[in-house]
């Protein structure tokens, strides 16, 4: 059974905005947990977490697909600040940080923020296309 090219181009950008709309959320946790230490005396924080794409060979469509494979933790060391009054603060006073660089987040929202824009545009223009079809057929 062949796919038409369209509806598999629609399937493919959806694909797409699922991914991309999930690394939106695995960043924002990382940005809304960027100040998040341990509760209690030499506990760790929040540690940033990350996430990883598979490539899926869609029989039906006869193209490869894009899904999530997982979401992991940043082993990255935590950074160490010393912050005595903290309820987080060791014997020495010091606070392990959680391991979230805001540089970094930024940035890897604003290409999944692009990613997801270009997978909307490819949505809307094979939707435009279908849309098209149709009218050729009626007239």
């Amino acid at each position: 059974m062949m796919v038409d090219p369209l509806i598999a181009s629609a399937k493919l950008s959806s694909a797409g905005l699922e991914a991309q709309s999930a690394r939106l959320r695995v960043i924002s946790e990382n940005v809304a947990n960027a100040q998040s230490t341990g509760r209690t005396p030499g506990s760790d924080p929040y540690a940033r977490k990350t996430i990883t794409f598979k490539s899926e060979l869609d029989r039906a469509m006869g193209a490869s697909s894009v899904a999530v494979k997982e979401i992991g933790r940043d082993d990255t060391p935590f950074p160490v600040e010393y912050d005595p009054g903290n309820p987080a603060a060791d014997e020495n006073g010091m606070v392990k940080k959680p391991n979230v660089n805001m540089l970094i987040e930024m940035a890897d929202m604003r290409e999944a923020n692009r990613s997801y824009q270009a997978n909307l545009q490819m949505m809307k223009q094979a939707r435009a296309m279908i849309s098209a079809t149709i009218d050729l057929m009626r007239g």
